[in-house]
């Protein structure tokens, strides 16, 4: 029997799931209408098609990736943070990786489009993993710009199947976490010890 009461929001949410068990690249109107237990037409009530659909599960995706990250490393700081947020990002992409191909397939409509405000959510969720580094301001886009690729690179071939060798994958990862985190806080010791001998330095500029 149709669903009553049915919303877009159901409508994304039915969508997201059927993509994360199909695979994104098999979204069709006809499939989420035979899961909501509709007729097609009825679909159009709630989204203007298919584009519509997607770009609603990417924006889905991308609050709710924000939401796994910022209540993993609430309260938390430096290496605690990376490591739980970094864990959460890859369980996420691994549980839902047909919304995540969703989110990375859409691009912002316009200046009031939602999907950038998520997308603003995530970043702000690594800004947050990477706060307890005291990293200097003018690096910090370089420190998110590599946070970003490696976690989505790993977790997107994870996703895929795209790790072959017998070498456990939890290892790599732990192994891959580790060497950001001491990365990071050589860079941060670096830009301190910089600071401070430029500050001792006498001033002989006349």
């Amino acid at each position: 029997m149709p669903r009553a009461g049915l919303t877009a929001a159901a409508v994304t949410e039915a969508a997201a799931a059927l993509v994360d068990e199909v695979g994104f690249d098999q979204l069709g109107m006809g499939l989420v209408a035979e899961r909501l237990g509709i007729k097609t037409p009825s679909l159009y009530k709630h989204v203007t098609g298919q584009t519509d659909l997607a770009h609603r599960i990417a924006i889905l995706a991308m609050n709710q990736c924000a939401d796994a990250i910022r209540d993993a490393i609430q309260g938390r700081s430096g290496t605690e943070a990376l490591t739980r947020g970094a864990q959460a990002m890859r369980t996420f992409v691994k549980d839902h990786h047909g919304r995540y191909a969703a989110a990375n397939a859409a691009r912002p409509t316009g200046p009031d489009d939602p999907l950038i405000d998520a997308l603003n959510r995530v970043v702000d969720s690594w800004a947050a993993m990477l706060h307890g580094y005291h990293i200097d301001p003018d690096q910090q886009i370089h420190a998110l710009r590599m946070l970003r690729t490696v976690l989505h690179g790993y977790a997107s071939l994870e996703a895929a199947g795209g790790f072959q060798f017998a070498t456990d994958i939890d290892d790599s990862f732990t192994w891959m976490i580790d060497f950001i985190d001491h990365g990071l806080q050589e860079t941060t010791a670096t830009s301190t010890h910089s600071a401070l001998s430029r500050r001792a330095a006498p001033d002989v500029t006349l």
